[in-house]
């Protein structure tokens, strides 16, 4: 094994041994099922076939989607404020957010909420924990 791949399983058995300290609801979540429900642009399949709950994630069809990379980002809330009070900004400036402190953040895939989750620490890094997953089903009902 190559010291990258190494080094990446040990993070991997660092963030599962982590998530195993801070307690497990219980809930699983395959991260393929996530990537092929995302309604990633580009593939032959179908939406309705997605829709269908029982399409399995190893269906061929999905291949050609499990590797396309995707942008996945945290949202911890958002404001309008206008350009002279952004061009004014600095150093130690707060902005306001539309969120209460202890607020779920939003899981973004390519800009389409797939979860919420909340702020954890592990080994001094930043984490999340996924806390509601959207149902695939749902999401492909907000992409319509």
């Amino acid at each position: 094994m190559s010291d990258e791949t190494e080094d990446q399983q040990a993070l991997a058995d660092e963030w599962a041994a982590a998530m195993e300290e801070q307690g497990d609801d219980g809930e699983s979540v395959d991260p393929d099922e996530l990537l092929a429900a995302t309604g990633v642009a580009g593939t032959s399949v179908e939406l309705d076939e997605l829709m269908d709950e029982g399409t399995p994630v190893s269906d061929p069809k999905l291949d050609v989607i499990l590797d396309i990379p995707v942008t996945l980002s945290m949202q911890v809330g958002q404001t309008d404020i206008p350009i002279s009070n952004l061009l004014q900004l600095n150093q130690g400036s707060v902005i306001e957010l539309d969120r209460v402190a202890g607020e779920p953040l939003d899981v973004m895939v390519n800009g389409t909420l797939i979860a919420h989750g909340e702020v954890v620490v592990v080994n001094d890094r930043y984490g999340i924990r996924l806390t509601d997953v959207i149902s695939p089903q749902e999401r492909i009902k907000r992409l319509k």
